[in-house]
């Protein structure tokens, strides 16, 4: 019987000036982004660059990342503490308070005009640029797009792993042009983290929660999901109607 080469995942620890601040289920690679992405799309930083000496470190019982931030952002990291080790299926887990689960990430500018038409071909380029699905399967990617393509994709067995890394991959740039394109089904987290980094328009193939197109709405992002016959904006900042391509 031949056994299919099976993801890995480990517990990994986001360390901010000596303080953990998450201990999440994910793939381990990748790992200096996404210490720098969950820094910045919890809030605990503002700019990737702000999180330097990233280390990652190998322990028996799995990985542990380290980095520094200026010391007036290390009060965010207590803020934001979490006590319990998230599976990868969410990305709130262990959260200490409700009232920061569903919390206002904040308002985001209108996606850019045109940039809708550029979504089929992303998600071309990122199904082809998923080389670890292809070897393991099982694997969430998340990848950013403009109007000149796909710029980056990151891949992990969480989504929202996945998308912390992208955001840590694509470090200062301006996100104000691009989306992002997710493989997993659109949960309120990944709105929050997608309207605290600026992101305008979010994209997936599968259906969004209801909090999370209620959310989406108040911040003003673009929430769509691709289908085979059409592209459906769930949430849009110009219009609410189905958009058939």
């Amino acid at each position: 019987m031949t056994v299919d080469a099976l993801p890995e995942e480990q517990p990994v620890a986001l360390v901010f000036n000596g303080s953990t601040a998450a201990v999440m289920m994910a793939s381990p690679f990748d790992l200096p982004d996404f210490l720098r992405g969950f820094a910045c799309s919890e809030g605990i930083v503002t700019r990737g660059s702000e999180v330097t000496e990233v280390t990652a470190i190998r322990h028996e019982a799995g990985f542990e990342v380290r980095g520094r931030i200026p010391e007036e952002r290390a009060q965010a990291v207590d803020a934001r503490r979490r006590a319990a080790v998230g599976p990868v299926g969410c990305g709130l887990c262990g959260i200490d308070s409700l009232a920061q689960a569903s919390g206002f990430p904040g308002q985001v500018a209108p996606m850019e005009p045109g940039l809708m038409d550029h979504a089929r071909a992303a998600l071309a380029a990122l199904t082809v640029g998923q080389k670890r699905r292809e070897d393991v399967g099982a694997m969430h990617a998340a990848g950013f797009f403009d109007a000149t393509g796909l710029v980056a994709l990151r891949e992990d067995v969480g989504r929202h792993n996945a998308l912390d890394k992208l955001i840590g991959a694509l470090g200062d740039r301006d996100l104000s042009k691009g989306a992002v394109l997710i493989t997993s089904r659109l949960s309120v987290d990944l709105v929050q983290k997608c309207a605290r980094v600026g992101l305008r328009g979010l994209f997936s193939l599968s259906s969004p929660t209801r909090a999370a197109v209620d959310l989406a709405g108040r911040c003003g992002m673009t929430l769509c999901v691709i289908r085979r016959e059409a592209i459906v904006p769930y949430a849009h900042a110009q219009t609410g109607k189905e958009t058939v391509l």
